[in-house]
């Protein structure tokens, strides 16, 4: 499942230190392996203790975890929306990804330069967000000029409704808001899905501290938070350069020491990690016994039989039922024969919503 999350900042903010801290994932926890698609996109594991414990139960000959990709974005400068710099590039990168995760400074170092002279993490925000805006307007103005005939002489209903949605995204971009902020139910979600607008994408602003402020946050941090108040977006503090040294570090020991002395129980890596996951609206479900241990990802919502597609197109094809058993029932008991004897594993049908964290047996007939 090739979801993408982009990287995005302004330069010297911090954002190459982060996705190269990603690279190496690997160096902070056991089993994180990273590969390169392309010299900015990264196929990075998502950490879930609950793998591990379903490993620790089953002993299985594999482990198999899940994974996203990150890709790290062309940086930008003023006026991208109008091609400055790497604008079209940039703009075009973000636009193939499915959800974006922003790169703000929180610190300050007289040894790093930034592009316009002082931190100010909300500025950088707003240059970036107005890009993105200005070029969310440009495609919403062509579109409206293209459908607003139709809309009002004819009797398009769907040309009709697109136009009034076109209206409710120029009003919100000429207010300098994003378009996100737009609220739209799920058919007319669709009806304008491909406008694929850039500010409809869900955000994650990673604060970047320094170590000192890594545990708590800083008046920047606080700033970037009352800034995003009214936005569907969440908050993560990282500190990148502390992150690139825990990477250096020989064994997991050394690195859980360091984390404990400035505050932390675990890596920014793997918050930021498991906070992408949950940005594109995914979930796991997981297959275990002797041969495999193995995670499957899924966007929140899919039904077994979809589910089941994941693994081979066969399963869903030819789906009788799922049998299913809670991670809770699965860790608690010790097996799938034990799970069986305490009447713990449930019988589901083509209308089964996946829940996050079951354990899934699929019978098909093809």
């Amino acid at each position: 499942m090739a979801l993408q999350c982009g990287i995005v900042g302004l330069p010297n903010v911090g954002k190459s230190t982060l996705f190269n801290c990603l690279s190496n994932a690997k160096a902070q926890a056991a089993n994180f392996p990273f590969c390169t698609i392309e010299p900015n996109v990264g196929v990075i594991t998502v950490p879930d203790e609950r793998l591990v414990r379903l490993a620790e139960i089953d002993n299985p000959k594999k482990v198999i975890p899940t994974t996203i990709e990150i890709v790290d974005i062309a940086g930008l400068v003023k006026g991208a929306s109008k091609g400055e710099g790497l604008g079209n590039k940039f703009l075009a990168n973000i636009r193939d990804t499915d959800a974006i995760i922003h790169v703000l400074r929180c610190f300050e170092n007289d040894n790093i330069t930034h592009v316009d002279g002082t931190v100010d993490p909300v500025r950088d925000k707003e240059i970036i967000d107005t890009e993105l805006q200005l070029k969310d307007l440009e495609t919403v103005e062509s579109r409206l000029a293209k459908v607003q005939k139709q809309a009002q002489t004819g009797g398009d209903k769907t040309a009709k409704r697109l136009y009034e949605i076109l209206l409710q995204y120029k009003n919100v971009l000429e207010q300098g808001h994003s378009a996100r902020e737009v609220e739209l139910d799920k058919e007319d979600r669709k009806l304008a899905s491909d406008l694929h607008l850039l500010t409809t994408k869900p955000v994650l602003y990673v604060c970047n501290v320094d170590e000192a402020s890594a545990a708590t946050g800083n008046a920047h941090v606080e700033a970037v938070r009352a800034a995003i108040a009214n936005e569907h977006a969440e908050l993560l503090i990282v500190a990148a350069a502390t992150e690139a040294d825990i990477a250096e570090l020989d064994t997991y020991e050394e690195r859980q020491m360091f984390l404990e002395e400035v505050g932390l129980q675990e890596s920014g890596v793997n918050r930021l990690i498991k906070s992408a996951y949950k940005l594109l609206n995914l979930e796991t479900y997981f297959t275990t016994g002797p041969d495999e241990s193995r995670a499957w990802t899924y966007v929140k919502g899919t039904k077994a039989p979809q589910a089941a597609g994941i693994i081979h197109t066969d399963f869903e094809r030819g789906f009788i039922r799922a049998e299913v058993i809670k991670y809770e029932d699965y860790t608690s008991l010790g097996s799938e024969k034990a799970c069986r004897e305490a009447g713990k594993i449930a019988i589901e049908g083509k209308e089964y919503v996946v829940q996050d964290g079951d354990i899934m047996h699929f019978l098909f007939n093809v």
